[in-house]
């Protein structure tokens, strides 16, 4: 108690942050025995519409958005994504390089773009996906070839 003292915290402090934070836990507890209750309806290719919601959110809080960038313009650039990248269209590389360029001059000027123009989780696709599947594919494939020489 003495530490709650020194932090300018009395005893009633205390039990009234303690009751919210047993409140929320309760509450979060309540939520979730109800959706896990609930029969999920499916989205086309975004999963379960609880974890859509959440994916939704996630992809806000991520912040990329703002700056107009798609999810793959973020992916971490190892041997596969540059390969696939290698292998993207040029309108859809000529697209991304200039995503990635707007982006950089936002971030060096400190500035995001207007709200409108932000991209929308909904018109997010993932455009290197087929292009890296097919590469970790061929990867896996003369894995398995090398190792069976």
């Amino acid at each position: 108690m003495r530490a709650y003292r020194e932090a300018n915290l009395n005893s009633s402090s205390f039990t009234f942050l303690e009751k919210s934070c047993r409140t929320l836990l309760r509450t979060s507890k309540q939520v979730f025995e109800h959706i896990s209750a609930i029969k999920m309806s499916y989205v086309a290719r975004k999963g379960p519409a609880v974890y859509s919601a959440l994916s939704k959110w996630a992809y806000n809080m991520a912040g990329f958005n703002q700056y107009g960038l798609h999810r793959d313009d973020c992916l971490y650039e190892n041997e596969d994504v540059k390969e696939a990248i290698r292998r993207l269209p040029e309108k859809l590389k000529d697209e991304r390089n200039y995503r990635i360029t707007r982006a950089l001059h936002l971030s060096m000027t400190k500035t995001i773009l207007p709200k409108e123009q932000w991209t929308k989780y909904e018109e997010d696709t993932k455009y290197l996906e087929p292009y890296l599947q097919e590469v970790e594919r061929e990867r896996d494939e003369k894995l398995k070839w090398e190792s069976n020489k």
